[in-house]
């Protein structure tokens, strides 16, 4: 049983609060004309939404091939590469984002890619390089980070038709193989717990409808999954109670899986929410997309976000904002994650993937970051500068209160919350590219406000304060606002 992992109770508790307001206060389409000023109410006088937990991102503390091509032998990972003053950097300004106290609230470990060292039978994780395992709790530790999202991208290869971590399905539906499978993952569990990495959430499989043989993988037909959800959960359930068991991590309770753990009673007892891989949508989708009608009273959330494309732009980076809070505004979603903290130089994909890059001790090729030094990491700003304002001004389970619009905007949006000691705070955005946007909030109280600004280009400035109850705040471009009630 892990001591660190609040997540599941308070999880469960806050979802049916905000889960039938979510959307109807908000009622009508988007408006689609470039409107330049707009008037909002904060209703911190109405009853509170959904808690939020906090934010997640992923580790890559074992190697992928360039482009996500292979496993290579070869160790290129984080915190492992980096040197000790660059890992101390890592934890307080990225994974602590810059606050004293705790930033980014969980960690997502991809068993089986990021984390597929075996046991001699080949059916148990274990670290795959010397001091795997403690660097990973050594950084969870020094960051303030609750616990893990353990998910597996394949289940070890001991269980596999291909007996490899790449491609292929579980090699045997057997009850009593389930059943042994089941056994193997909770040890899974026990392992990490016990080598001071705290979990927080389980998945069974990654995306398991695909069929991958380029990275680890194991695919699943609803039904596959159905059975093994079905032996397995129950004992992550009984071992480790506090743990938030998710489904299905691509398509949540709207795809053929969802659908057969929806109609399983058993099942869906299990189910403790609903995870989704909206990957590099517009966050417009949020607004009118259904994420929740068919959620059976389990809350949803995007447990991975980043742009396949591999490119950045300044449009994006907004674009990544409004995903956080549209989520969270028309979704009730308690917590949602990007997909890298840090990707290396070496890899294709690490652009649209990361929030920062480090370049490996073994990379030589000095045309990409001339000035980063092996075993040092930088910023992916356009990336970075989308979700830092989060990390550092919404602490864990700070509280949702809904926001009158004057009228619900695709590339203006706002969302409002106190801090868990009851500091309002609220954020605003400006997707437009060329245009300004007037902002006249309503906060309900006289209090002061300190505001500061994120952008493809720009991270916490300074904006000065202002006076309520009645705030004027004009944005510029493509901007990410954050104002904080003062004192």
């Amino acid at each position: 049983m892990t001591s660190h992992s609040p997540s599941r109770r308070t999880l469960l508790g806050g979802i049916a609060a905000g889960a039938a307001a979510a959307i109807g206060p908000f009622a009508g389409a988007p408006t689609a004309h470039a409107a330049t000023s707009g008037s909002y109410v904060i209703r911190y006088d109405k009853a509170r939404q959904q808690t939020i937990l906090g934010l997640g991102f992923e580790i890559q503390s074992d190697s992928i091939g360039s482009d996500n091509n292979g496993l290579p032998d070869a160790v290129t990972a984080v915190p492992y590469d980096l040197t000790e003053s660059e890992r101390t950097r890592f934890y307080q300004q990225m994974l602590k984002g810059g606050r004293s106290d705790r930033g980014f609230r969980y960690c997502r470990l991809a068993m089986g890619l990021y984390y597929r060292g075996l046991d001699p039978t080949r059916k148990l994780m274990r670290g795959r390089y010397p001091g795997q395992t403690e660097l990973l709790a050594d950084m969870i530790s020094q960051a303030g980070i609750e616990g893990t999202s353990v998910e597996y991208w394949s289940p070890a290869p001991g269980w596999k038709s291909t007996d490899s971590f790449l491609g292929g399905r579980l090699a045997s539906f057997a009850a009593a193989d389930l059943d042994a499978l089941g056994d193997a993952m909770v040890a899974d569990l026990d392992h990490l717990t016990a080598n001071g990495i705290p979990v927080s959430m389980w998945g069974l499989q990654n995306e398991p409808r695909h069929d991958i043989s380029r990275y680890s993988h194991c695919q699943y037909s609803a039904t596959e999954y159905l059975a093994a959800f079905k032996a397995v959960a129950p004992k992550i359930r009984a071992k480790h109670p506090d743990v938030m068991i998710m489904a299905d991590s691509i398509g949540g309770w709207s795809e053929a899986i969802g659908q057969a753990l929806r109609k399983d009673a058993q099942a869906l007892s299990h189910v403790d929410a609903w995870t989704y891989h909206r990957i590099g949508t517009d966050s417009n989708e949020q607004m009118t997309g259904d994420f929740v009608s068919g959620a059976a009273g389990k809350p949803v959330f995007n447990n991975e976000f980043e742009y396949l494309d591999n490119t950045t732009s300044d449009w994006r980076c907004i674009n990544t904002a409004q995903s956080i809070m549209n989520w969270m505004v028309f979704q009730d979603a308690p917590t949602w994650f990007w997909l890298h903290a840090l990707k290396p130089v070496t890899n294709a994909e690490a652009a649209g993937y990361s929030l920062g890059y480090w370049r490996p001790p073994s990379d030589t090729d000095f045309s990409r970051f001339p000035d980063l030094k092996p075993g040092h990491w930088t910023w992916n700003p356009q990336n970075w500068n989308a979700v830092a304002g989060f990390v550092k001004y919404m602490p864990w389970d700070s509280v949702r209160y809904m926001v009158d619009e004057s009228a619900r905007l695709t590339g203006q949006r706002i969302m409002a919350w106190k801090t868990p000691s009851g500091k309002p705070v609220f954020a605003i955005t400006n997707r437009s590219k060329t245009d300004s946007f007037t902002y006249t909030v309503d906060t309900q109280t006289a209090a002061r406000f300190e505001g500061h600004r994120y952008g493809p280009s720009t991270n916490d400035q300074a904006l000065g304060s202002k006076t309520g109850p009645q705030l004027s705040i004009t944005v510029p471009p493509l901007s990410i606002e954050f104002w904080v009630r003062t004192p």
